[in-house]
């Protein structure tokens, strides 16, 4: 990692280099080693702060932004923070098309680092005028010298990971990796990311996370886009009611679908028996790791990381809130223990 008593020009400087940590407990019972790269280490909290900075950099090195642009991107929240942020330090406006499943933490945020922000319903077919990817794509027709960087369909969304988080987990692991496992959204950081480390050994297999209410999956392993696998899920950031073409399938060994519940445990699991304090879809990684360790998929000298894309104080009015897991109906006999222990002392 950088170091801690260097002196940085700005944040930008502290993108990538983010750590690898051990699962100590919560993959306890299962055969092999298990690490997270836990990407909230970054200055955004995410690892969509590498994307950022390196799509709108090389639209600077391009000509394509020049000052007094207006950058333009459709997010479910993460990566609009990150562009924000961004945009920022280099001087940009920023305009963000959100979907209405974002929570209201991610949106918050995003207006108090100066976006525009548009909230789209979620639950629409991605062709609706009122999806937040038609709208994104309606603001940028009618904004003058404004710039779409359109993540779900950006080439470059892939090499930002190959160029940095393959690197350095191959690094960080001393190339002893032997499994990957990734959400996958968009599919920059899986695909990215697995391409640099199947250079380095073709025998890495890589997992793909999917949510129970995307075409991902099915894709993956028909190449048919399937509307009837298409209902409403709660975890944000992964999964698609389209096909990104960031996403490289033919580096992706194999899917696994989780459930929005066990996702929201197992996030919250983290946090008691880590200490890590992380998002949704690191919950949702962590149950796909869960569910293949149940199954026996690893073995002794299996090295697996998985990795942890954002900060779970993006979630605090979901799954770190009482009252949206009962309100999910997440909270039952079995796991009301899991609820918050607060006493008000009067």
């Amino acid at each position: 990692m950088k170091h801690r008593n260097q002196v940085f020009d700005n944040v930008l400087d502290l993108v990538g280099n983010t750590p690898l940590i051990k699962l100590n407990k919560v993959a306890s019972k299962f055969k092999g080693k298990f690490y997270a790269k836990v990407e909230s280490f970054n200055p955004g909290q995410s690892s969509k702060d590498r994307i950022a900075t390196y799509i709108i950099e090389e639209a600077e090195r391009k000509g394509i932004l020049t000052p007094g642009s207006t950058i333009i991107e459709t997010t479910s929240g993460n990566t609009g923070f990150s562009i924000a942020m961004v945009s920022i330090i280099k001087g940009y406006d920023c305009v963000l098309a959100v979907s209405s499943k974002s929570s209201a933490d991610k949106i918050d945020m995003l207006k108090t680092m100066g976006a525009k922000v548009y909230v789209c319903p979620a639950h629409v077919r991605a062709d609706d005028p009122r999806s937040y990817y038609q709208v994104a794509k309606r603001l940028h027709e009618e904004m003058k010298g404004s710039v779409y960087i359109n993540q779900y369909f950006n080439e470059l969304n892939i090499d930002a990971h190959y160029k940095s988080t393959g690197p350095e987990i191959w690094k960080q692991t001393e190339g002893k990796i032997t499994h990957l496992i990734a959400c996958s959204g968009t599919g920059g950081t899986i695909s990215g990311t697995a391409k640099y480390l199947k250079e380095q050994n073709p025998d890495i297999k890589v997992i793909g996370v999917d949510a129970f209410g995307s075409v991902i999956k099915k894709y993956h392993e028909t190449r048919e886009f399937d509307e009837k696998e298409i209902y409403p899920y709660r975890i944000e950031g992964l999964g698609k009611n389209l096909i990104p073409t960031a996403t490289n399938f033919d580096v992706i060994d194999e899917f696994v679908k989780v459930t929005d519940e066990e996702s929201a445990h197992t996030a919250r699991e983290l946090a008691r028996t880590e200490g890590l304090f992380v998002g949704y879809t690191s919950g949702a990684a962590t149950q796909a790791l869960k569910q293949l360790g149940e199954q026996g998929v690893f073995n002794e000298d299996d090295y697996v990381v998985v990795i942890f894309p954002d900060h779970g104080s993006r979630y605090m009015s979901k799954v770190y809130s009482d009252k949206w897991m009962q309100e999910q109906g997440f909270f039952d006999s079995v796991n009301a223990e899991a609820m918050q222990s607060i006493e008000y002392i009067k």
